[in-house]
């Protein structure tokens, strides 16, 4: 399938091997002129059915298909600094939990990383990946995926649940997929405006801040209290002593 820069800069595709990958693939394989380059910021790519889709630390993001949100948006980055790359990560992950809390009338989380949880199940999931050329971010492929629709989920993913198992409600996953691109979109500007307002607000949301948890690193199993993340993105648990840990040192035993 040829990659193209649609004018609405929405583009549906019925079956994909990743969205991520299709996006990424846009930005790196076209001979972009100065107009194409403005207007690929903001360029969705959804499609109904992800054949690997890809997940945190190289897991798959497994999705029945047509049953749910799956898209990546396009950004330009080339304003945003490097070492703010987990502001990225937070404003995403922030304007994704704020759009499906207010769709569904429950608390919604953050689950540290970017994982969306509602009533301590896990309804969606983040992965961004990068274009640089130096010490340059040049653009961001946010990949997002909700479970909306899907009412039965494979026993590798438990914990899964979707939107229509909270409300009963079947939903428009391309209406879904328009209004939060455009949520995002319309705020993406002034997302390192207030970096420390971000950060406190990603934080209002952490996943189970304040209460014990237990994790594992590498063959270290330990309990700790979730304090919160700092604007690098690194945990901060308590237990005896403070330790910092960044993403991929440690996995979460729920």
């Amino acid at each position: 399938m040829p990659y193209q820069i649609q004018n609405d800069s929405f583009i549906e595709l019925p079956a994909i091997d990743s969205t991520n990958n299709y996006a990424l693939n846009l930005i790196k394989t076209q001979k972009l002129t100065e107009r194409q380059t403005t207007s690929l910021h903001g360029t969705v790519v959804f499609a109904h059915e992800q054949l690997q889709g890809k997940g945190q630390r190289g897991k798959k993001w497994l999705s029945a298909p047509g049953e749910n949100l799956l898209m990546s948006l396009i950004l330009d980055t080339k304003a945003i600094k490097l070492h703010q790359q987990f502001l990225l990560s937070a404003f995403i992950a922030t304007k994704t939990r704020q759009f499906v809390e207010k769709l569904i009338e429950k608390e919604t989380l953050i689950k540290w990383p970017n994982d969306i949880y509602i009533q301590d199940k896990k309804a969606g999931g983040i992965l961004i990946e990068n274009i640089l050329s130096g010490p340059n971010w040049k653009w961001a492929v946010a990949g997002i995926g909700l479970n909306i629709n899907q009412l039965q989920f494979d026993s590798s993913a438990p914990r899964a649940v979707s939107l229509k198992l909270i409300t009963g409600k079947p939903y428009d996953c391309i209406a879904l997929a328009t209004k939060l691109s455009e949520l995002i979109i319309s705020n993406f500007e002034k997302m390192t405006a207030n970096s420390e307002a971000l950060i406190s607000e990603y934080n209002q949301y952490l996943f189970r801040r304040g209460q014990q948890v237990k994790f594992k690193k590498k063959n270290r199993l330990f309990g700790a209290q979730v304090m919160g993340v700092n604007a690098n993105g690194n945990l901060i648990v308590n237990h005896s002593t403070q330790e910092l840990f960044s993403f991929g040192e440690i996995e979460w035993i729920l």
